[in-house]
């Protein structure tokens, strides 16, 4: 595990979102009063702004350089935004609403979010960068919402069914697909790779939470081969290469699932954070550490420390950072989806 420089000072923390082949990476800066500063790294620090706000997180990088995420506007709303390598930050505006947020971004200049509609409620987006963001529908629900996109366009997210549960999508070719669960009722997509395996996370019939990866119509269970805990995966690269992360009680691990083979980091010896996996096997995310979060990175081949148990403790800090990128999310409007705490979701790169 190594750690990553994102231009962090003092006592600001740092959380490390993704990392493209060409070295560019994109985090974010949280500083003790909490403010948060969406930033890139491009051989140095170079900090994105606002909207007019004080807050900004960044999301995606895609391999040109380009930056999709969310910051505040003058009035205070959360807008999604790209910022084109070496330009200015842009609004991609809303579905009608006052809020916007950017989740994902290909290497076309695709964009894949959620905003708020007229009627107020969250819906999934695809934007171009420069025109109006289309919405993508429900599965018969009010509510959508994405969290991946890869280079064809195909988008994998969450959407309310007609009796108000959520199961994981995947849209493509202008259809929204229900890709089901492990059996339980509730189920979310996080990342798709180009050869459309999509990952997420899933309730199972025992009303747990367990990993999946999903391919050709198959969800396989993740969850299960880890054996414990609930578990969230949270990317894929195009090696098919899966990594997320494990909550047992307070504690929480990483893991790596490729070639076949589960790979499950103790708390404190891998990620604690694990947001992304590039197509050079870097995992991406952050390490926690004397009560402090620092960006990091870790080879997906790194075999897993042997240690004698232990727990990393959870401070009221670490929930805080956790939540911080989606706290708009959990405010309003979502009207019985109860929705699991999952890292920074992330696709491809």
């Amino acid at each position: 595990m190594a750690d990553l420089t994102l231009g962090a000072r003092g006592d600001e923390e740092s959380i490390a979102v993704d990392i493209n082949a060409r070295g560019q990476m994109t985090g974010i800066i949280v500083e003790d009063s909490g403010r948060q500063r969406a930033v890139l790294y491009d051989g140095r620090p170079v900090e994105l702004g606002t909207l007019g706000g004080s807050d900004s997180y960044s999301r995606d990088i895609n391999q040109h350089g380009d930056v999709v995420g969310t910051a505040q506007n003058a009035d205070g709303h959360w807008r999604a935004f790209v910022v084109p390598h070496g330009g200015v930050m842009r609004d991609l505006g809303t579905l009608g609403g006052n809020s916007s947020y950017g989740a994902a971004i290909n290497d076309r200049g695709q964009v894949a979010g959620y905003a708020d509609t007229s009627d107020g409620y969250y819906r999934a987006f695809r934007s171009d960068g420069g025109g109006d963001a289309v919405d993508l529908g429900t599965l018969g629900g009010k509510i959508s919402y994405a969290a991946g996109i890869n280079a064809h366009g195909d988008i994998v997210g969450t959407a309310a069914l007609p009796d108000g549960y959520r199961h994981a999508f995947l849209y493509q070719n202008g259809a929204m697909r229900d890709l089901g669960t492990l059996g339980g009722r509730l189920s979310g997509a996080s990342a798709v790779n180009d050869h459309g395996v999509v990952v997420g996370a899933s309730e199972t019939a025992g009303r747990r939470w367990h990993a999946f990866v999903w391919e050709r119509g198959r969800m396989t269970d993740l969850g299960a081969l880890i054996g414990y805990g609930d578990s969230f995966a949270t990317a894929v690269n195009n090696a098919g290469h899966v990594v997320g992360s494990i909550r047992i009680g307070e504690e929480r691990r990483a893991f790596v699932y490729r070639d076949g083979k589960m790979t499950v980091h103790p708390g404190g010896y891998g990620l604690y954070l694990v947001n992304a996996i590039n197509n050079q096997e870097l995992v991406i995310g952050a390490r926690y550490s004397a009560k402090k979060f620092s960006a990091a990175t870790m080879i997906s081949s790194q075999p897993a420390v042997q240690t004698h148990g232990g727990q990393d403790l959870l401070t009221a800090a670490v929930v805080v950072i956790l939540v911080a990128t989606a706290v708009v999310v959990y405010k309003r409007r979502y009207r019985g989806i109860a929705l699991p705490t999952l890292t920074a979701p992330r696709s491809r790169v």
